[in-house]
């Protein structure tokens, strides 16, 4: 496909994931290598961005021979810049080169003690060697003097939750909630935390999150699959009233008619689906679970 597109073509696709902020390594180095490397020379100053995004899409997909020769040519062309001795740190990791890419940050940060991106290599270090703990330990650090990163609070909460540390995990994410209330994933998220964690008020609160995620999107399946189990153990649960265990059975009723419905239109949208058993197979089983799941709540009110 690529070895059929004009330069032009390519380098509007690059500018496009440059700009939406996406990383796709593959299509990157493929368009890369086999499309713009010849028209390089037409890129004029575009040139200098395209070699440091090939250089980060050939790391994300282990071409070290590629990201080494884009990083040679920003070398030659900004000798000492601090956004090529990240790059070169990074392909220092990419090899298994910690302790290296451990000083090449560490230089950085000498030059430029707010230099985030160096700060946040350097838990991804730890995280490499499985220093989880240690990891934690920086990225708090991090967060201490950064407390607007969104992306270091996600990071801090699966790393807590890798050690089954659901209560700081739980914190992390409600950091996030405060800073940016109408983010659905962030109330899913949580949500998910809650109702792993268990017992009835944890269910209670997995419950009220799940269903503010379905609130902010209502097509978010996960929340409402969310909201089904998690009302349907409460309406289960011996330690409610009958009052209260009759509410959630409502709850679940409601989220199991939203998820019957949206896979109703799936199926009615879907082009090919006769081609696809996998999906249908996979769509089919939920359903039944949820039925399954809808008979034993009928039973137990």
């Amino acid at each position: 496909m690529a070895q059929h597109m004009s330069w032009e073509e390519a380098r509007g696709i690059l500018r496009k994931l440059r700009e939406e902020q996406v990383r796709d390594g593959d299509l990157v180095v493929n368009l890369w290598e086999d499309v713009l490397l010849e028209a390089s020379h037409k890129l004029g100053n575009e040139l200098w961005n395209v070699y440091e995004q090939v250089c980060v899409a050939a790391l994300d997909c282990q071409r070290l021979d590629v990201a080494d020769t884009c990083i040679e040519a920003l070398n030659a062309k900004f000798p000492g810049s601090v956004r090529v001795r990240r790059l070169e740190g990074m392909l220092l990791e990419a090899e298994g080169r910690y302790e290296q890419a451990r000083e090449v940050y560490k230089a950085i940060l000498d030059k430029d003690d707010a230099n985030m991106f160096a700060r946040k290599r350097l838990v991804a270090i730890l995280k490499a060697q499985r220093k989880i703990p240690e990891a934690i330990e920086k990225l708090n650090e991090y967060l201490k003097k950064f407390m607007t990163d969104y992306e270091g609070w996600n990071e801090l909460c699966d790393m807590y939750l890798s050690m089954h540390d659901y209560t700081n995990a739980c914190f992390c994410m409600e950091e996030l909630i405060m800073s940016n209330p109408h983010n659905h994933l962030y109330h899913q998220k949580y949500a998910d935390i809650k109702y792993t964690y268990g017992g009835t008020d944890s269910m209670e609160i997995a419950r009220t999150y799940y269903a503010q995620a379905v609130k902010l999107c209502p097509n978010n399946m996960r929340a409402l699959y969310g909201l089904f189990l998690s009302a349907t153990n409460l309406s289960m649960s011996s330690g409610k009233g009958a009052k209260e265990r009759s509410a959630n059975s409502k709850y679940a009723a409601w989220a199991a008619d939203q998820i019957r419905i949206k896979y109703k239109v799936t199926k009615e949208n879907e082009l090919h689906w006769a081609q696809q058993p996998e999906q249908q197979m996979r769509e089919t089983k939920v359903l039944e679970s949820i039925e399954k799941l809808l008979e034993s709540l009928q039973v137990t009110n």
